[in-house]
């Protein structure tokens, strides 16, 4: 059992050859894949891939790139689209990205935090990007969580320690993508080394982020098994029992999808 818990079949040169792609995934022992959607525009197209797939659940959110571009997002919508379809298993992904700045920062903000509420009404986890905005999306999160609790967790992990131990104490989950194999990415191989394997989860965030040995190639599904190997090797794990602990990971996180 296998899990990639971040992908995104329904991108450009993922979608046309989505059917392959699964067929890879499969064949490398992924057993499920969370699709994730970036704008509302995608959300009918990555919900479909769900209802077709039976190994395959879907995500309904907007990226911070896309803040700017719904304006009119808000907690309702999200919650009518989540509660109208049992194949959409999490809310996002969402956050904030002060590295390209291509949202309004204000609106980002308003974003996240409409993501937020949605996920503490449903009940459904939250997933979230940050990137060069660690005080921020710290401070929104404890926050919000002064409000009531949510599930949630970091994907594609790329921050400092502190950030890491920050969200870990506020009960967050930690997903950690291709980059860990890098060469360039020691801290965040400490980083991975250590967490807490209750709080530990594995994706590719595909098709960006294609792991060692597969750099300079389009990401795919199929990757997330170089990733689980590396992190096994780097935890001083057997890869069956890292593939094991992610899996049960991700289901206990994201409790409306089943094996």
């Amino acid at each position: 059992m296998l899990v990639d818990s971040h992908c995104h079949l329904n991108y450009k040169g993922m979608a046309e050859q989505q059917a392959v792609l699964l067929e890879r995934a499969r064949a490398s022992g992924v057993t499920a894949m969370l699709n994730i959607s970036t704008r509302a525009s995608e959300w009918d197209d990555v919900t479909a891939t769900a209802h077709r797939e039976a190994d395959v659940w879907a995500s309904i959110g907007i990226h911070p790139h896309e803040a700017d571009a719904h304006p009119d997002m808000d907690t309702a919508r999200l919650i009518a689209r989540a509660e109208s379809d049992l194949r959409v298993v999490g809310i996002g992904e969402t956050g904030l990205d002060y590295y390209y700045d291509k949202s309004d920062r204000d609106e980002q903000r308003r974003c996240f935090r409409a993501h937020i509420a949605a996920s503490r009404q449903t009940g459904l986890p939250l997933i979230i990007h940050t990137r060069d905005a660690e005080d921020d999306t710290a401070a929104i999160l404890a926050d919000e969580m002064g409000k009531g609790a949510f599930p949630a967790l970091i994907h594609c992990f790329t921050a400092s320690a502190d950030f890491a131990a920050k969200v870990l104490a506020m009960g967050l989950s930690i997903s950690i993508s291709g980059i860990v194999t890098f060469k360039n990415a020691k801290d965040l191989a400490a980083i991975a080394k250590d967490l807490p394997a209750e709080r530990l989860l594995v994706e590719t965030d595909a098709p960006f982020l294609a792991p060692v040995p597969h750099r300079g190639k389009q990401g795919e599904p199929a990757f997330v098994a170089d990733t689980a190997r590396f992190l096994a090797e780097l935890r001083g794990e057997s890869y069956e029992q890292l593939c094991e602990t992610t899996s049960r990971n991700f289901y206990a996180l994201f409790s409306r999808a089943h094996p």
